[in-house]
């Protein structure tokens, strides 16, 4: 069942351009990509994919009318013209073939993710994504975000469940929302759709203000993800090879509101899918597989 409209619609991610009026943070913790680690055959020949994570994982409002759209998901997703992760894959090799199975669901915060990677073991998962984290920063207020400590535990938490198992786990940096608030700000549907929505308060409340509160509020919110994203970089570390970060391509990625659900101008759409599945791919195990 999923959960309510105000919970499932505050975990996606999303996306716009920067603007110059947008702070960013010191160059001293850059949200950017590594080089790519050397690749092992082992890596190219998974046979079980399964999605962790949340709406975005799940593909809300990818095709339909605040719906999961598991077959758009950048993951473990079958349309082909997103091409997901699991097409991807399956052009390496014909083992995984059926076997993209995906257990995010629509409102997960950290909290959920440890049972999404027993369920992954239990049906033998080689090649596991995670995206999370969303939902734990686009709360109610900025005072409700979960603590980075507790982020921190539940990802290691979920990493444990995995690692005996010994899956390849590819992890995706949480989006940067401060770049959803630049980007439909001015736009006068998108501000609807966050008001009727109660979307995100803790970065898109009063989109148009320009006061310092607000102001300092969307910076918090925004150093809150990459807080988060610094200890799944950590996190994935400490698993060793079997784990890629994609090393802050999705939260670095130039998104617009063309990419998002004009049902909610929230969520990724069809396109937007696509793009997030290429990302993350090309950031992952696996050498670009198209231009």
């Amino acid at each position: 069942m999923i959960k309510k409209i105000t919970s499932v619609l505050a975990v996606a991610v999303l996306f716009g351009p920067g603007t110059a009026h947008a702070q960013t943070r010191p160059q001293t913790r850059p949200q950017t990509r590594p080089q790519t680690r050397p690749q092992t055959r082992a890596q190219t020949s998974p046979r079980v994919l399964a999605a962790l994570g949340d709406s975005i994982s799940a593909g809300f409002n990818a095709c339909g009318w605040y719906v999961p759209c598991t077959s758009r998901s950048w993951s473990a997703g079958d349309n082909t013209e997103v091409n997901s992760h699991y097409l991807r894959l399956l052009a390496l090799g014909p083992a995984i073939k059926g076997h993209n199975l995906n257990f995010a669901v629509p409102g997960s915060t950290s909290a959920d993710l440890v049972g999404q990677a027993r369920q992954a073991v239990e049906k033998g998962a080689d090649y596991v994504t995670i995206l999370i984290g969303a939902q734990d920063a686009c709360v109610g207020s900025a005072k409700a975000m979960t603590p980075v400590s507790t982020y921190r535990q539940r990802i290691d938490e979920a990493l444990a469940v995995l690692k005996p198992a010994g899956a390849n786990v590819f992890v995706a940096s949480i989006p940067d929302l401060k770049r959803l608030w630049r980007a439909g700000r001015d736009n006068a549907w998108a501000r609807t759709f966050w008001a009727i929505g109660n979307i995100c308060p803790s970065m898109l409340a009063n989109p148009k203000s320009m006061a310092k509160k607000d102001e300092a509020r969307r910076d918090q919110v925004r150093e809150r993800v990459m807080d988060y994203n610094d200890q799944l970089k950590q996190a994935c570390a400490r698993y060793g090879p079997a784990c890629r970060y994609d090393g802050g391509a999705v939260f670095s990625y130039p998104f617009t509101l063309k990419l998002v659900s004009a049902w909610d101008y929230f969520h990724p759409n069809a396109d937007g899918q696509k793009a997030l599945a290429k990302v993350t791919f090309d950031a992952g195990f696996f050498p670009a597989t198209e231009p």
